[in-house]
């Protein structure tokens, strides 16, 4: 062979090689994107639910007061008892008070505010000054301790987003949230972004079914006020060290309209780095949720293997030029060894394929190709004009276990949950790991909901059976167990899964190890509704 012949050779094994090099990191990297992408989508979720569920509970608390005001005209004293008696700094977080603002004609403002004084407060008056047809003071406060004391006498009236609030909850009959504002109880932290909530208080016994006598036998308003960082700091669950969480005012995501930054100091757009956005609907008003990647962040999981692959290929690939080089008087030689390398490569590309497919500890498949069968499953049983049914299976008790026995125990509990769960399904159904101690079970050809009922009781009562492991006493492992069907509770796998996740956490509210199908009246229900 001539050398110009032996250069071209080597240089095409070289190419190849690293081509196949190239091709495996590419296919590393969307799988590392689309598991990152789903961990950002499961802990945006969670946030907006918090957050959702905080908000109905503060607007029950107001409607508590609203519900006073019903049935007798309560003097201050009995409303400040009633406030004290919510325990706010305990029970309600974040929440700076509850206070009540009158309507006042501007023909009784002068009577207003020398009642107001002969009650105790000689220096109240109503401001911001100016002459207006009406006015809607603040008599009350509550607590009226410090920084609280100075709200008195003030006219949320007089500003526009207060006031758009305000009439939106006088003509609805139900809460209205103000956009954006900076609170007045608190003006030393300018720059901080607040909120108010209204609900509207009406004339005891009088007509409200229509917005005319809704406006004409209203009261005032019974309201709260709610600084955003405190808000987002009281609320529970686990957020991860590696991503920070935007809050916007309505849908435009500017500086404007920015009302909270978990990482104020990073001023990177969000839209430059992988994110996940979630729409919020509280009493009327949007906020935008944006939970992004930190910039830099650095791959936490332990799934991201392209830099593994990509000097391994490389090395591989250079490896396999130098021994062509060196073997190129020997033909068939370099031709066996080009083919044991080439071997090698594939068996490295299905390795890593599976890695990035099944979860590594319990070998069932991992949210990515989960979800890839799930969609497939969808698109045969609309052909086909069959049902498919989607169970969200959550360990009830892993945590404690996890945190009692250390993480081998709990490894070795996910590991055997897996194992039985895939015992109670048939072969061609797939069960997956979706995330932690949540598990996913996909049923293919299901004839009716008591198909799926059998299934999940099935996994249900296998999992509960005794569990004995090293280390560890006699173990039981109940599960919540949500179903959702298609094509009944979702015609897509986005919303089939989210309604199956849904029904999950009915079972969990309802007491826990239990099985649901998904409702959607419990889905749209509070937890306390539920319970």
């Amino acid at each position: 062979m001539s050398r110009v012949r032996q250069k071209l050779l080597l240089l095409l094994i070289l190419a190849a090689a690293l081509g196949v090099t190239a091709l495996l990191w590419r296919h590393e990297q969307q799988n590392v994107a689309i598991t990152r992408q789903a961990q950002l989508d499961a802990e945006l979720r969670g946030a907006a639910a918090r957050i959702s569920q905080r908000m109905v509970a503060y607007e029950q608390m107001l409607r508590g007061v609203q519900g006073l005001f019903a049935t007798k005209n309560i003097g201050r004293q009995a409303f400040r008892a009633y406030v004290e008696s919510l325990q706010l700094g305990a029970d309600f977080a974040a929440i700076e008070g509850v206070g009540i603002a009158l309507i006042v004609p501007q023909s009784d403002k002068h009577k207003h505010v020398e009642r107001l004084r002969a009650q105790g407060f000689p220096k109240y008056s109503i401001w911001p000054a100016g002459e207006r047809n009406s006015y809607a003071p603040i008599t009350q406060f509550e607590p009226f301790i410090g920084r609280n004391r100075s709200v008195l006498g003030f006219d949320p009236l007089d500003t526009a987003p207060r006031r758009a609030a305000m009439e939106q909850a006088r003509d609805s009959g139900n809460a209205a949230l103000t956009g954006k504002i900076q609170l007045i109880t608190r003006p030393e932290t300018e720059g901080e972004s607040g909120f108010l909530m209204f609900l509207p208080i009406y004339k005891n016994g009088s007509p409200h079914d229509s917005v005319e006598t809704r406006r004409a036998s209203l009261l005032g308003w019974v309201f709260a006020p709610f600084q955003m960082s405190s808000l987002m700091a009281s609320l529970y669950g686990e957020s991860s060290l590696s991503t920070e969480v935007r809050i916007y005012d309505g849908v435009e995501l500017s500086a404007r309209t920015l009302m909270y930054h978990s990482a104020a100091a990073d001023d990177t757009p969000p839209g430059e780095r992988l994110a996940a956005t979630e729409y919020i609907q509280i009493a009327g008003h949007t906020w935008t949720m944006v939970i992004s990647l930190r910039p830099g962040t650095a791959d936490q999981s332990g799934v991201d293997k392209s830099q593994l692959i990509g000097i391994s290929g490389i090395g591989l690939s250079l490896l396999l030029t130098l021994l062509t080089w060196q073997q190129l008087t020997g033909r068939m030689r370099a031709i066996a060894l080009a083919g044991q390398m080439t071997q090698e490569l594939r068996e490295s590309e299905t390795r890593f394929r599976r890695m990035a497919q099944y979860d590594a500890l319990t070998e069932v498949p991992n949210r990515a190709l989960f979800g890839d069968r799930l969609r497939q499953a969808i698109v045969q049983a609309k052909r086909d004009q069959t049902h498919v049914a989607l169970m969200y299976v959550d360990l009830d008790t892993f945590k404690p276990i996890n945190d009692t026995y250390g993480h081998h125990t709990g490894d070795l509990v996910l590991k055997a949950a897996a194992a039985r769960m895939q015992a109670c399904v048939r072969e061609s159904d797939t069960v997956g790991r979706i995330g932690g101690d949540e598990f996913a079970v996909l049923l293919h050809l299901v004839d009716d909901r008591q198909d799926a009922m059998t299934v999940a009781e099935k996994i249900r009562q296998a999992l509960n059976a005794p569990l004995e492991l090293p280390g560890a006493p006699v173990l039981a492992i109940p599960s919540s167990i949500g179903i959702a069907i298609y094509p009944e509770h979702g015609s897509d796998d986005a919303l089939l899964s989210r309604n199956a996740d849904d029904a999950m956490y009915v079972a969990k509210a309802l007491g826990r190890n239990n099985v649901q199908f998904y409702r959607q009246e419990l889905a749209l229900a509070p937890p306390e509704a539920v319970i």
